[in-house]
């Protein structure tokens, strides 16, 4: 059994809603397609939302210009609604509280020929995300070589497996309710390192890579020190931070393999949409190079 989509909701000439039937997951997946309103070939970039995900509308659509961004760019975007604290990978079992989770088969072999099918794709990817699903979308790419010509990750953390990063992991997915050891096992089986992209660089040679990190700093997007304001910069400061030094550890690593990456590090920015729709910006020059 194939996944298939059951329906399809036209939003507007360049967006249109489809729900996927999903035999891995098991369930019906909402996937928000920005498109071109012409028929003609055209390439794919996958997007993917953090550890919050909403089952009902992509983070991305709620929390940022995406929708106007996207309708000068002779792309389709994807934008996949769920997912949270998934990690956008295939669990080795359903977690009582985060359900069944089979995100990299959706994500790699259901939904491409189902995208590329109904809205024109031309068999040119690229996946990125921010935060845990900036983490996937380089194990996605590290995992699937060739699968995809770029991919961007938003302060995230790419590392996984090894400490301190394997405790952030399981931190972030028990903050929604979720055990990590539903996910990849326990702290020494090979999954973790099976999904860490440091321990499988050889498989994004040959992808665009684009890595940014704020610094944790308030920047411009702090300029109010409203209440708000304030939790964003002690909640989303220290996250930040630590995404950037793990950035920092990631992209040394990809250096020293001899793998080329854009490395965009700022002296300002919290763990926050306003500097992340920033970054796409900044992240788009690589995506559309590769996807020419």
């Amino acid at each position: 059994m194939s996944a298939s989509i059951v329906q399809v909701e036209q939003v507007s000439p360049t967006w249109s809603d489809i729900l996927v039937a999903s035999p891995s997951m098991q369930r019906t997946i909402r996937v928000h397609v920005l498109h071109p309103a012409h028929s003609s070939p055209r390439p794919t970039f996958y997007l993917l939302d953090g550890n919050e995900a909403s089952e009902v509308r992509s983070d991305w659509i709620t929390k940022t210009d995406i929708v106007d961004f996207a309708a000068s760019k002779d792309v389709n975007v994807v934008l996949p609604a769920g997912g949270e604290a998934s990690y956008y990978t295939d669990w080795q079992r359903p977690d009582p509280e985060l359900g069944v989770n089979m995100w990299e088969t959706f994500l790699t072999d259901e939904l491409p020929p189902l995208i590329d099918g109904f809205f024109h794709g031309n068999g040119r990817d690229a996946i990125g995300g921010i935060s845990m699903g900036g983490q996937a979308a380089l194990t996605l790419a590290s995992r699937h070589p060739g699968r995809y010509d770029a991919t961007v990750a938003i302060s995230a953390c790419p590392l996984v497996a090894q400490q301190p990063y394997q405790d952030s992991v399981r931190a972030g997915i028990a903050s929604r309710g979720g055990n990590a050891t539903n996910m990849w096992g326990q702290r020494d089986d090979p999954a973790w390192f099976a999904h860490d992209p440091s321990m499988n660089l050889d498989g994004l040679r040959g992808t665009e890579i684009y890595l940014y990190a704020g610094s944790g700093l308030p920047g411009v997007h702090e300029q109010g020190f409203d209440q708000s304001g304030l939790a964003t910069i002690l909640v989303g400061g220290p996250i930040e931070a630590a995404a950037s030094l793990c950035t920092v550890d990631f992209a040394a690593r990809l250096a020293g393999a001899g793998i080329p990456a854009m490395v965009d590090l700022r002296p300002t920015g919290t763990h926050s949409w306003p500097y992340w729709q920033d970054a796409l910006r900044s992240a788009w020059p690589t995506v559309e190079s590769a996807l020419r």
